[in-house]
């Protein structure tokens, strides 16, 4: 029954997500203007005077003009899109096809996508209502301006769309626009809303003998959850609910979702309302998901690395946005638990560590980047500065990593002057990490 009634809810969320959702609304308003157009009669002495001059005297004049306005906005629009999605296309190939999805439902696109749509619906309903009488009245014939008006907005919209659109595959403002999203989920992690229940971070210890198993329904990328509704669940049942997965992580149907940890078994209906609280999005989503974004960039580095590609130079840009993400995140400690006015805990779930993450992020880039001397050595000034952030524990991964990366530079260094030019800069630089004054030999 729960399921039923929350049923409307994850549909609207998900159709805010989809490119339909912003370019519906604007099409109602085109929608509700054509239908007052058409139903609407305002006798002419109502009027000012002055707009007399835009009454049709012959019908066929307007009807003409609508066909004409009509046939090029629907060129128009073909024109537009299908431009694009080869633009798009392009973008995807040469860089990462997540990306591709999250262009083209940017906000600013279905708005402009609305327009176009809106425009034509609106010129298609003073088309297919005939006029009254020999001649349209003065009303109708401001219609007919109106329309006229609309097409102008969209010669206008379309410049802008071009515009926009050919900034926004630039490689710079990709990355930028991956760096703010991804800055925007860390900030949180630290925003704190109101609520009776505390966020700290705690180990994560299970009683298995008292712990029941909760099944997923559904399979997806679990995006987020509802903590403080699971962690009202959890106080109600005198139970605690450890999450069995990350969020951002793919589950199939039948997956032992939640670790129940109660003296009595949940029932059907408990179970059920924990696992609507949990979100499932399509894909892999930046919003609310920090990881998704550092992983993102990290594929935008390894695509430009591929022999088709060959643009180190966007590698290591990439990794700069990689470096200022993984500094921001050594200053934020996740909290991992729920707990409630009491001092019990009511909700865990697990926490990408900084180990885990600094390995999933700069090791694919290493791999595929080992033979470039540019990369190797942009890796380490990224370790150069994310060491004066750290603490001793996260220190030795650090140093463990750009150990890696040395050991990548001597076999890549195979002339003198490139060694000679590793050298000089392997120590340079603020930095907490233990570097040799000088390339070591290659090990035979």
């Amino acid at each position: 029954m729960l399921s039923f009634l929350t049923w409307p809810i994850r549909v609207m969320k998900n159709f805010r997500e989809t490119i339909a959702y912003l370019t519906s609304l604007i099409v109602l308003v085109y929608l509700s203007l054509g239908i007052m157009a058409i139903s609407f009669k305002i006798d002419e002495s109502h009027l000012p005077d002055f707009l007399n001059i835009f009454d049709f005297d012959d019908p066929d004049t307007a009807r003409t003009l609508l066909a004409t306005l009509i046939a090029g906005m629907i060129s128009l629009l073909v024109f537009s899109f299908s431009m694009v999605m080869t633009v798009l296309s392009q973008a995807g190939g040469n860089f990462s096809h997540k990306l591709v999805f999250g262009l083209i439902t940017e906000r600013r696109h279905q708005k402009v996508l609305g327009h176009y749509l809106g425009t034509i619906l609106f010129i298609l309903i003073l088309l297919m209502v005939p006029v009254e009488g020999k001649t349209p009245d003065l009303w109708r014939s401001l219609a007919v301006y109106l329309g006229t008006g609309m097409v102008v907005n969209c010669l206008v919209l379309f410049v802008y769309f071009i515009h926009n659109v050919s900034q926004s595959i630039q490689i710079n403002a990709i990355t930028q626009g991956i760096h703010s999203s991804t800055q925007q989920a860390m900030q949180l992690l630290i925003s704190v809303r109101n609520s009776s229940y505390e966020r700290c971070f705690a180990f994560q210890q299970i009683n298995q003998e008292k712990c029941y198993t909760v099944y997923s329904r559904q399979s997806g990328y679990i995006q987020s959850a509802q903590l403080e509704e699971l962690a009202k669940l959890a106080e109600k049942a005198e139970a605690v609910i450890h999450l069995n997965f990350r969020f951002g992580d793919y589950t199939v149907s039948e997956f032992p979702l939640l670790k129940v940890e109660t003296q009595k078994k949940p029932n059907e209906e408990w179970c059920e309302a924990a696992l609507s609280r949990l979100e499932y999005v399509e894909g892999e989503s930046i919003k609310g998901l920090y990881i998704n974004g550092l992983t993102q960039l990290m594929e935008i580095a390894i695509k430009a690395l591929s022999p088709g590609i060959n643009d180190p130079g966007t590698a290591r840009l990439c990794i700069h946005q990689i470096t200022e993400l993984l500094c921001q995140r050594l200053k934020i400690q996740p909290y991992n638990t729920l707990v409630d006015t009491q001092g019990f805990h009511r909700v865990t779930w697990p926490e990408e560590q900084f180990e885990s993450l600094l390995y999933r992020v700069l090791s694919p880039i290493l791999h595929y980047g080992k033979s470039d001397i540019s990369v190797c050595l942009g890796l380490i000034k990224a370790l150069k500065t994310i060491s004066l952030f750290a603490d001793v524990e996260q220190l030795k991964i650090i140093q463990l990593h750009a150990e890696r990366i040395i050991n990548a530079l001597c076999e890549a260094a195979t002339d003198s002057v490139d060694r000679q030019f590793i050298s000089s800069r392997l120590g340079a630089g603020e930095h907490l990490l233990k570097l040799p004054e000088r390339l070591p030999e290659k090990q035979k």
